[in-house]
């Protein structure tokens, strides 16, 4: 496996971090495991890190923070990135942090599950460390085509209604742009 979730949260249990891994592996062409952290806040906590790292003083759904730049789209070789290992020997690609209560309200606005929501804000985020985008409809396309892949790997789908169990930079904005 080619990519590893660091995550010591009882909100994004093993089982789905592996499962996540899984639905992640090989969608980057890599001679090296990567590796991303998941964190989750409190709304003053989220609100915090979006006012210290982009200026932006509210509560917003999820943040990410890119450790590489300018990986969109390409082969990551580990001869290219000979600083970047860490103690495991894999790529860190950056950190995603989720408000869980913003999470859950989402769901609820979208009509589907705080378990799909939970996985698109994640997945919404790794995009992001691994350079993708939403700021022209062309970059929202293309982010929203691979979220929705990763998400349909898992088993996961815009459907996703209720169901609590994984089978088998930020949202703002992109919130309403997702035509759930």
């Amino acid at each position: 496996m080619n990519f590893r979730i660091y995550c010591e949260s009882e909100e994004f249990p093993p089982e789905n971090a592996r499962a996540l891994e899984r639905a992640m592996d090989g969608f980057v062409s890599s001679d090296i495991p990567l590796a991303v952290e998941f964190a989750f806040a409190d709304e003053g906590e989220i609100r915090r890190l979006n006012r210290e790292t982009r200026g932006v003083d509210r509560v917003t759904a999820v943040l990410s923070f890119p450790a590489l730049a300018g990986i969109r789209g390409k082969t990551l070789k580990r001869a290219d990135f000979p600083f970047d290992e860490d103690e495991e020997g894999n790529l860190f690609i950056g950190s995603v942090v989720v408000c869980v209560r913003r999470a859950k309200e989402q769901a609820e606005e979208y009509g589907h599950s705080y378990n799909r929501e939970l996985h698109y804000l994640l997945v919404h985020g790794v995009m992001h460390c691994l350079g993708y985008d939403h700021e022209t409809e062309e970059e929202r396309a293309e982010m929203r085509e691979k979220e929705e892949f990763i998400l349909g790997r898992m088993g996961i789908s815009r459907a996703d209604g209720g169901a609590e169990s994984v089978p088998g930079k930020t949202t703002e904005g992109a919130e309403a742009q997702r035509g759930l």
